[in-house]
């Protein structure tokens, strides 16, 4: 099948508000409950009784399924029944399971000619003087390590309030610190990755300018990472260190007076139109349900293909959350090549859990699973849709810097602050975030968008959530009605208008880097 069957836009586009179940594909043996339904409740549009009482979002069994049989959704496998399981009967934790199955990968076999927009659409961006374009126009304190992190919290918070008045075109001064930098072997994989991860920061268009911060005696020098990261002090990066600035309240001080130096500049931005070409889009899904795959994310898929339409760059990461359904990424690679890196991707994460005595179907969350989300594969499947249909163009590593356009992979782990801090790394100037269970969340220097999959979390939490994707379950909007929607708001998000995460002060306590080896 290709990847655009995966997408239930005539299942579920306009459909009645009064409907009980719905069907994704024809082929499914799983209906979702649109409500809770009591066990004799009668189903009337697919002809059944329901033989258990099946919470929102769970699924329900569409036929009588035999013990180790098969069972799909979206026309895809998603696990194997370890019972017999009745027409009408619940289908979750207690009898669908993981097994090993083929997949056919099929390189290339769904690629397609790529679509072009007619008439290219812009955005209000800042063009820096090297030509990347900010979304936002920020200055960062960033640590080296754990021991800088209060010192660069207190630098940044001596410019709250209306400590910046007299500078109205900076959007603020970011604190991001982290937790390691030392306890590590100063060579070697995971400092290779932390300095990866904080070169990206500092190169970061969203900040206009960086003071870089480290105590002194760390593993993660703050000189080391320069020269291995190719960056030297300038106009726009300042370094210091706690233990040669002479003490904390030294470096506090001189740390003040270094971004009382750079606020002129900064403030000289100025937002011009520019190409969609520059935006880049970070997708992340987080606190999913039943729902998650149904609504928000294809709806954030079809924004996605709008935006690479117009020359625009998706990535699509968490790794653990696309095992299962990653030949749906294959098929669509623009080379074989290309699809043979994500599965290298998919093959280290099934070595690297089988080391650490885990296993792939360790997600869901216990969340998801209470949102109806019962194997990895289901949850997989779901995420994809994220993706759209456009064709794969590129593979990259944890916080590379993305170098190709269109829909990119990059391979993150599947902790949604992990995931996001690699592709701002990797240049992501914008986040896009789905959720079903209501996750809080933002990514500074990068807004986030926070779409909601159902209608009452929408309600209940509407002061977090940017967009309500439930419009689509409740029958007010198809689809790509949805999608269009995400990316009017993308487009005027990424202009200068401020997400509801941005409202709430989230983005700084979010950064958080893979940490891949051992604490020492």
């Amino acid at each position: 099948m290709t990847h655009e069957t995966l997408i239930p836009v005539e299942a579920i586009g306009k459909r009645s508000s009064a409907a009980r179940v719905l069907r994704l594909n024809a082929n499914d043996d799983v209906l979702i409950a649109m409500q809770e339904l009591r066990a004799g409740t009668e189903v009337p549009e697919e002809k059944l009784t329901m033989a258990d009482t099946v919470p929102a979002g769970h699924k329900i069994a569409a036929r009588d399924i035999a013990s180790g049989e098969p069972v799909r959704r979206y026309n895809q496998i998603i696990g194997f029944a370890t019972r017999a399981i009745p027409r009408g009967g619940h289908i979750h934790l207690h009898n669908l399971s993981m097994q090993d199955f083929e997949r056919d990968y099929a390189f290339c076999a769904d690629r397609k000619p790529e679509r072009k927009a007619e008439l290219p659409l812009t955005f209000d961006g800042i063009v820096r003087a090297d030509g990347s374009v900010a979304t936002r126009n920020y200055i960062g304190v960033i640590s080296s390590v754990n021991c800088s992190a209060t010192v660069c919290r207190q630098i940044a918070d001596a410019f709250r309030g209306d400590a910046l008045a007299a500078y109205p075109n900076v959007d603020g001064v970011v604190a991001i610190t982290h937790k390691s930098g030392c306890g590590m072997a100063s060579n070697g994989e995971a400092i290779d990755l932390l300095r990866r991860v904080t070169a990206g920061y500092i190169r970061h268009p969203n900040f206009a300018a960086v003071l870089f911060i480290g105590l002194g005696c760390e593993s993660n020098q703050v000189t080391s990472l320069l020269g291995a990261e190719n960056l030297s002090e300038s106009d726009r990066l300042r370094t210091m260190t706690i233990q040669e600035s002479g003490g904390t309240r030294a470096t506090i001080e001189r740390g003040i007076a270094l971004v009382k130096e750079l606020l002129p500049a900064a403030n000289q931005a100025r937002r011009e139109p520019v190409p969609l070409s520059h935006l880049t889009v970070g997708l992340q899904c987080g606190g999913s349900d039943g729902y998650s795959g149904i609504t928000a994310n294809p709806a954030l898929g079809a924004a996605m293909d709008l935006l690479v339409q117009h020359g625009g760059t998706a990535i699509l990461s968490e790794t653990p959350e696309v095992y299962g359904a990653e030949h749906l990424l294959t098929r669509r690679a623009v080379s074989r090549e290309v699809g043979e890196k994500l599965v290298r991707r998919i093959k280290w994460w099934e070595d690297y859990t089988s080391r650490l005595g885990g296993e792939m179907n360790n997600n869901p969350s216990p969340g998801n699973k209470a949102g109806g989300l019962t194997t990895i594969l289901e949850k997989s499947l779901g995420a994809v849709a994220k993706a759209g249909t456009s064709n794969l163009a590129d593979v990259f590593e944890y916080a590379q810097p993305v170098t190709t356009r269109g829909l990119v992979f990059m391979d993150t782990p599947g902790y949604d602050p992990v995931s996001a801090t690699g592709q701002v790394a990797g240049g992501a100037n914008m986040i896009c975030f789905t959720t079903g269970r209501g996750s809080v969340y933002g990514c500074k220097p990068s807004p986030s968008l926070k779409l909601a999959t159902n209608s009452p979390m929408y309600h209940r939490m509407r002061e977090d959530m940017d967009i309500n994707c439930g419009d689509i379950l409740d029958g007010g909007l198809t689809v790509q009605e949805s999608g269009e929607q995400i990316f009017r708001l993308l487009i005027e998000t990424a202009s200068g208008r401020r997400s509801k995460s941005e409202e709430h002060g989230f983005g700084e306590d979010e950064f958080a880097p893979w940490i891949i080896g051992p604490t020492m």
